[in-house]
C-alpha cells in the first residue's frame, strides 16, 4: 500500500488513506453515508498479503452520490466455468499448465483470465502462446512462435 499524490490532491481534494467501505446507509432508496473502517495489510496463514479492516476503526462519511471505480478483482466465476469444473486458483484466476490449458482438456486460458490484471501487451503475448498450445492439442505438434512460457 503506498499513498501517492496526484493533481486533485495538490489542488485541495480531501482523502483517506487505508480505508475500506464495508457498506452504504440510506433512507428511502437515497444514499447518505458510507460505512468504513481503517484497513491494514497483513500476512494471511497461506503467506499471502491481504488488506483487512482495523477492529475498531469504523466510522461514516456523509455522502449524497457514490460513484463505483472497480479494477480487475479476478476471472468472472461463471456458470460457463463451473460447469466444465475450471480450476480457478487461490488469487480467483484460472489455473492452467505450461501449454496454456486448464485441467479441462481443450479448454485454455490466457491473459487477465490466467494472470489477473494485467498490461494488454502481457495478453496478446499470452494468447500466441495459448494459440501454439492449442495448435499442438489439436495438430499433435507446432511450429508457432510461444512468446512467453
Amino acid at each position: 500500500m503506498k499513498l501517492r499524490t496526484s493533481s486533485s490532491q495538490e489542488e485541495g481534494a480531501e482523502r483517506e488513506f487505508s480505508v475500506l467501505t464495508t457498506g452504504f446507509v440510506g433512507e428511502n432508496g437515497q444514499v447518505t453515508a458510507l460505512r468504513c473502517a481503517r484497513s491494514e495489510l497483513v500476512e494471511s496463514p497461506n503467506g499471502r498479503m491481504i488488506i483487512q479492516p482495523v477492529a475498531g476503526s469504523e466510522f461514516e462519511i456523509k455522502a449524497d452520490l457514490v460513484l463505483l471505480a472497480m479494477g480487475f478483482v479476478g476471472a468472472e466465476k461463471s456458470p460457463l466455468l463451473s460447469d466444465l469444473g475450471v480450476t480457478m486458483t487461490e488469487r480467483g484466476t484460472v489455473g492452467r499448465d505450461a501449454s496454456w490449458m486448464t485441467n479441462v482438456p481443450g479448454v485454455f486460458a490466457a491473459g487477465d483470465m490466467q494472470r489477473g490484471q494485467s498490461l494488454i501487451v502481457w495478453a496478446i503475448a499470452e494468447g500466441r502462446s495459448a494459440a501454439r498450445g492449442i495448435d499442438a492439442f489439436l495438430m499433435g505438434e507446432s511450429k508457432l512462435p510461444a512468446p512467453v512460457a
